[in-house]
């Protein structure tokens, strides 16, 4: 017998993207089509969610905001167009539409010279078109420069001891020998800049933004350990303008996120952190969704320990436990215990490994397999009328 517990008050589907495989829209989209083949009366809502990392923007757009767009610098210096969201007076903007792993030429990285100068140009054009709330959504980067770049674009000047900019990148901050922050854009002293990122490690040491995350960018041991001491004299040099809160900034909590921009965030352009999927369910409108929702549905491609820590498909279930709403999860693979699920909230997860126990088919035929899981899932908890 189908559970239809707030079946007559829909279904929220709240998912993140299949990293690889399909947007957090297209993933709403085939999971619709799937409960519609099941319950053809099922009244539906999609609210397609991220972290503060890839997918942020379009998970913007699919609620409503507008879609900009600014030419700005990639991570290797070449020019490219990227978008950003805005509504009202509120931006959000996606670093890695900017300072992205996905704007390197295939197989190419480059751990010390990729620059965030582009996120900088990012943030500026959000301030030009009126932004007075700004969500810099972080993940994704092919940089560790600690968000020197990033600075730079909006004013900043960072200055080797023969007073000529530093080199790009994070390699480039061992030369730094002086910060000259009194040009900075002066629209960011009245505006809300609020750091969204899943990840709170500190700018240096072993947690650091070289040592954890250095290697996904291509950092050897090597490129690790000169980055590392380039953040430490990065964050040191800054203490002659900012005092105490330059040390204190650092040890914050998601100082380390996207190769220390967080940190140039929170000490220097007062950034607020905060949990990505927190700040972006509010954004969203998550609120209001839940409150007409009677059963909802999240989920990632990857249901694992990660997702216990901070991730779309932990802040959904956390919200609607909250609300007292019961939660269910869809993914392409499942490596949490029925256990951790319960502890987080989440009822049953549906994995499209269950239906094919090919990864690749799973990811290759992705949409497919979620409009078959929809039906599985609507069979379950909704009624067929």
């Amino acid at each position: 017998m189908p559970d239809t517990a707030g079946a007559a008050a829909g279904v929220l589907i709240a998912t993140d993207k299949f990293k690889g495989s399909l947007t957090a829209a297209e993933v709403a989209r085939y999971l619709t089509e799937g409960i519609h083949r099941a319950a053809p009366g099922a009244r539906i809502e999609a609210l397609p969610v991220a972290d503060g990392g890839d997918g942020t923007v379009d998970a913007a757009l699919a609620a409503g905001f507008g879609r900009r767009e600014a030419v700005v610098t990639g991570p290797l210096g070449a020019s490219h167009t990227a978008r950003y969201a805005f509504r009202g007076s509120t931006a959000v903007v996606e670093m890695a539409e900017a300072s992205g792993l996905r704007h390197l030429p295939a197989g190419h990285f480059a751990p010390r010279t990729a620059t965030t100068f582009g996120t900088g140009e990012l943030l500026r054009a959000a301030l030009d078109a009126g932004a007075r709330e700004i969500v810099l959504g972080v993940g994704g980067s092919a940089t560790t420069d600690g968000g020197a770049g990033m600075l730079t674009a909006l004013g900043a000047r960072f200055l080797t001891p023969a007073g000529e900019p530093v080199p790009p990148g994070g390699g480039g901050l061992r030369e730094l020998a002086s910060a000259d922050l009194s040009g900075l854009d002066p629209r960011l002293a009245a505006t809300d800049l609020i750091l969204a990122s899943d990840v709170d490690n500190p700018l240096t040491g072993p947690r650091g933004a070289a040592a954890v995350y250095g290697p996904q960018k291509g950092a050897t041991e090597t490129d690790v350990r000169v980055l590392d001491h380039a953040l430490v004299h990065y964050a040191t040099v800054l203490h002659r303008v900012l005092g105490p809160r330059a040390a204190e900034c650092a040890a914050a909590p998601g100082a380390g996120a996207a190769g220390g921009v967080g940190y140039g965030a929170l000490a220097v352009l007062g950034a607020r952190f905060r949990p990505g999927i927190e700040v972006l369910l509010e954004v969203l409108g998550f609120g209001a969704a839940l409150d007409r929702a009677g059963l909802v549905v999240t989920g990632e491609g990857s249901l694992d320990e990660q997702t216990l820590h901070g991730k779309a498909p932990a802040g959904v279930a956390a919200a609607a436990r909250a609300a007292g709403k019961p939660v269910v999860a869809v993914c392409g693979r499942l490596a949490l215990t029925p256990g951790q699920l319960a502890a987080a909230g989440i009822e049953h997860a549906y994995a499209l490994t269950d239906l094919e126990p090919d990864p690749a088919v799973c990811i290759d035929r992705a949409g497919p397999l979620l409009v078959r899981v929809g039906e599985r899932l609507a069979a379950d908890r909704l009624p067929a009328g």
